[in-house]
């Protein structure tokens, strides 16, 4: 490549590969709510993550599933499949569900990354969401 040459991205692609590798860390029988990702991600809101897992290919390696509302609930999707899709996937890790679908935070958050992690990967060891400043 010449000086001068760019690589050409689209729009908020930098933010999506902070958002899945971010992701990819959440590791089974844990959840994480999208504000939770976007805090962590920074310069980042909910909607953007969910918009990021969304277009994730069908073979892609990102646990989208481990990433849920702040009410603790799977959100619906124009395709009701992929809702389906996403318990089902999460009951298998041993997520489980109250009578108003929702998970038990208490139980399932996942604290997020250790900070070694963190900094190799060029996120902030302090991010603005913690748990106790969460809604849930």
């Amino acid at each position: 490549m010449k000086t001068g040459d760019r690589i050409r991205r689209r729009p908020g692609e930098a933010t999506y590969e902070r958002i899945y590798a971010l992701v990819r860390q959440i590791p089974a029988g844990y959840v994480a709510s999208y504000g939770q990702i976007a805090a962590l991600v920074g310069r980042c809101t909910p909607r953007m993550v969910g918009y990021a897992l969304a277009a994730l290919p069908a073979d892609s390696d990102v646990p989208w599933q481990r990433v849920i509302n702040a009410q603790g609930k799977i959100s619906p999707r124009a395709d009701s499949q992929g809702t389906a899709r996403q318990r089902q996937l999460l009951e298998a890790e041993g997520i489980r569900f109250d009578a108003q679908n929702r998970v038990n935070w208490r139980q399932v958050r996942w604290p997020g990354p250790e900070l070694d992690w963190l900094l190799a990967n060029g996120f902030s060891p302090e991010p603005a969401w913690t748990p106790e400043n969460a809604k849930s």
